[in-house]
């Protein structure tokens, strides 16, 4: 046997650098880099109204956050405010469009900064975010706004804040306290197809009455030093108070049954419900009776008008990229106004509630093309005793960056508030019953707005009313004089049209870090009688230095701020009503408001410091927000908004 041996090659031997290097390369891994998520900017901390506008937070500091340090917190250009903090304002301009479909409770005065649903905001945010608002009132007490706004995640948000006050003010028996709790909380499932947000309101506004000052004469204008001490001053009455109080929960929920989003369609259908139960009441006591209301049927007085509202809408929606949003809803609102018992005089019989069901339709569209952009919405009543509607119509136009037009038309028939259908009282003449006798108020309104960051912006507005409803005095001069005025004001409807045309404009001019801001507004009423009184003029002139200070640690505003109206006849104030009455015997106004401010921005925190109506001293004591109602007197106020983020 014969064997064969086949010769291998020799296998070379592997040097250990080769093969640590083998080694390596073969048990290397691919590295696995995490989604780095973009830097959290001010932007992300977007605030959203009833209407779904979205906005941001803005630390910034502007003029603008200049006009708006104040109780309402916001450009109180067309008011007139009472000598302290919370109470009345007066009007130096109107807005005659009909925002709701439904009457009030009324107490419009004491109404002004009573937060609706329309007022409420809700908030996305990435991290919790704090807003503190701090303002100093008139003696013994403080103005404080916080809010905490926080999520559980991305697509839960929720929002709680407080705003109370409390100022005793410089005139007898003036003193105020108020508070403003209000919780939110919007939601949004992770597929995008179920939206949510709600909220609860609780609100009150107690208010010491007294009537004004017994004789402005001889002890205000008179500039009697024995009374530059205003709580030396006599009023009319020192034991009487007035109250609102509002109790609010709000629901709004969509969801979409079909929705497809792609780069070339993006369509969705989706049903809707929004609910509201709201509970409010205005209060008038007094300890006894007083001739400035006139005779009473009993002691003390306890004037109590409650309204409760429950409100549903069932909607359905579609909307479609290239055809626009088309919206169709049905509104359900239940209504019971009433007082606790039931008047019987020798001449009239007065009930104690209104009460009803109301049924309307209506529907919206929406549609943006380029910068043109299209909006309406008709809101039609088809059962029920407040008979009404609404039409809004608006076109936009952007033209670019710098200019956007925009028109717009306004049509309702609205009952007026229910203390203008129905009123009880202790107080005899302060009783009726205008339920089957009251028309309808009927407005029509054109609008036109020039907004344009090189010319300015515009503002023009004409509307007319068919049965303006308002309340007058119906005394004699006699009486006027004795100062029983009050003792006879009553509701009213005027029976020819009011038309009242506006003009608004805005310019700021700036040369280096100097501007000077202007907002001139002009007003023309056209009228058979003396229904709706207005200022023809009224302008607002700021001028100021901005700069960065202290290494630009600091950023600064000062200046001055000149606001200024022409006389007219304007309204008095009721406080067993809440309301301004119409009165033409006495004109006021025509003269100047000088401030000085000092505002300063460190980080989000913006220092506010303001000498206000400095020139009280010496122009004369003839300034007034109403009859009988001085305006403030030279004061110096301080405060601060400072926002946290964590």
């Amino acid at each position: 046997m014969q064997s064969v041996f086949a010769q291998e090659k020799p296998i070379p031997a592997v040097k250990e650098k080769d093969s640590s290097q083998f080694m390596k390369k073969n048990l290397k891994r691919p590295t696995v880099t995490a989604p780095v998520e973009p830097p959290i900017s001010i932007q992300d901390y977007k605030i959203i109204s009833y209407a779904r506008d979205t906005t941001y937070l803005d630390t910034t500091l502007s003029i603008q956050k200049e006009y708006k340090y104040n109780y309402l917190r916001r450009d109180d250009f067309e008011l007139m405010p009472f000598a302290n903090v919370a109470q009345p304002y007066n009007a130096l301009g109107v807005d005659m469009e009909q925002a709701v479909l439904y009457p009030s409770l009324g107490a419009r005065a004491r109404n002004i900064a009573y937060m609706e649903v329309q007022d409420i905001s809700y908030y996305n945010v990435p991290t919790p975010l704090t807003d503190l608002f701090f303002k100093t009132t008139f003696e013994q007490g403080q103005l404080l706004d916080a809010s905490l706004t926080f999520n559980t995640s991305r697509r839960l948000n929720f929002f709680i804040a407080f705003k109370g006050m409390r100022s005793l003010g410089k005139y007898q028996y003036s003193q105020i306290q108020s508070g403003n709790f209000r919780t939110t909380a919007n939601y949004q499932s992770k597929n995008e197809r179920y939206t949510m947000r709600a909220h609860i309101a609780a609100q009150d506004i107690d208010s010491e009455e007294n009537g004004g000052l017994l004789s402005k004469e001889l002890q205000f204008e008179s500039e009697d030093p024995d009374f530059r001490d205003r709580s030396r001053m006599d009023v009319f009455f020192t034991n009487a108070r007035n109250k609102i109080l509002g109790k609010r929960y709000f629901l709004d929920q969509r969801f979409a049954i079909f929705q497809k989003r792609d780069s070339i369609r993006q369509s969705s259908v989706g049903i809707g419900h929004e609910f509201t139960y709201e509970t409010k009441y205005f209060q008038f006591l007094q300890d006894g009776q007083n001739d400035y209301f006139g005779a009473s049927f009993i002691t003390p007085i306890d004037d109590k008008a409650t309204l409760k509202t429950f409100f549903n809408r069932l909607s359905l929606d579609y909307s479609n990229r290239f055809l626009g949003t088309l919206k169709g809803f049905v509104n359900l609102y239940n209504y019971d106004y009433y007082f606790n018992s039931i008047l019987i005089t020798d001449t009239q019989t007065i009930p104690n509630q209104l009460r009803g069901d109301e049924l309307a339709v209506g529907g919206l569209y929406q549609k943006t093309i380029g910068g043109f952009a299209l909006d309406a919405s008709l809101t039609y009543g088809i059962t029920g005793a407040l008979t009404n509607y609404i039409f809004d119509a608006a076109a936009t136009y952007t033209i670019n960056d710098q200019h956007k037009v925009k028109v717009s038309a306004h049509s309702s028939s609205r009952f007026p508030n229910f203390n203008f259908l129905l009123y009880q009282s202790e107080y005899e003449n302060y009783n009726w019953n205008n339920s089957g006798s009251f028309e309808n108020q009927n407005v029509q309104s054109l609008k036109f707005n020039l907004s344009s960051q090189v010319w300015g912006d515009l503002m023009a507005q004409y509307a007319t009313t068919d049965n303006y409803t308002y309340f007058s005095s119906n005394a004699t001069n006699e009486q006027i004089d004795n100062g029983i005025e009050n003792a006879y004001v009553t509701p009213k409807q005027e029976s020819s049209a009011v038309s009242h045309l506006k003009l608004k404009y805005t310019k700021e001019f700036k040369v280096g870090k100097w501007a000077l801001n202007n907002t001139v507004m002009y007003q023309n009423v056209s009228q058979t009688n003396q229904v709706l009184n207005l200022p023809q003029l009224v302008t607002r002139n700021t001028l100021y230095f901005s700069s960065n200070v202290f290494k630009n640690a600091m950023f600064l505003q000062t200046g001055v701020t000149f606001k200024y109206f022409t006389k007219y006849t304007m309204d008095a104030y009721n406080p067993l009503l809440g309301e301004f009455y119409v009165q033409n015997r006495e004109e006021l106004g025509a003269f100047p408001l000088l401030d000085f401010f000092i505002n300063a921005k460190v980080r989000q925190t913006r220092i506010y410091l303001k000498a206000e109506h400095f020139n009280s001293s010496f122009t004369g004591n003839t300034f007034y927000a109403a009859p009988n109602y001085p305006y403030r007197d030279f004061v110096v106020r301080f405060g601060l908004v400072w926002n946290f983020f964590s």
